[in-house]
């Protein structure tokens, strides 16, 4: 399977990186489409991009508050959407985009599976100069642990929102 893009303006402040999309985001070609993932309501919670517009325009709203959308592999073997399940991965070229994005600031790390991809296949974006990596509670439906205004708090306090 091969992944998603990254979806991004010309100067995104935050960078925001999963895993690897669910089979509903790879049979739509979009970001979050599982409409269980909490995703786009902690982006309207965040950045006040509404979660019920169609897909194009929250992509370009959330373009416009500076954030930019990827994943850590850009390829990989997988039943299923589980993260546990990834087998031969291939990894995105993260400090490419962050060479070539300079703007950006923040590398917001959506979920433990991502975090942990990360650390395998690009352990040195951690000293990225000028760049503040966080690992933020994820936004799956498998992460029931936290509602999503508790979830939404975390993810404000990280891009530094009151």
């Amino acid at each position: 399977m091969t992944g998603l893009p990254p979806a991004a303006g010309p100067a995104p402040r935050i960078l925001i990186l999963g895993s690897f999309p669910s089979v509903a985001s790879l049979r739509a070609g979009e970001y979050y489409a599982n409409p269980r993932n909490a995703f786009w309501q902690v982006m309207e919670g965040v950045f006040g991009v509404p979660a019920d517009l169609p897909y194009p325009e929250r992509l370009e709203g959330l373009k416009a508050a500076g954030v930019a959308l990827w994943d850590v592999l850009a390829g990989c073997t997988r039943e299923g959407s589980s993260d546990a399940s990834i087998r031969d991965a291939k990894a995105n070229a993260i400090p490419g985009f962050l060479r070539d994005h300079p703007t950006v600031r923040t590398v917001a790390i959506n979920g433990r599976a991502a975090e942990q991809w990360l650390r395998r296949v690009h352990p040195g974006v951690w000293e990225t100069p000028g760049v503040r990596v966080l690992s933020l509670p994820s936004t799956s439906p498998a992460n029931a642990r936290l509602t999503v205004e508790e979830k939404v708090a975390l993810w404000r306090s990280a891009a530094g929102k009151p």
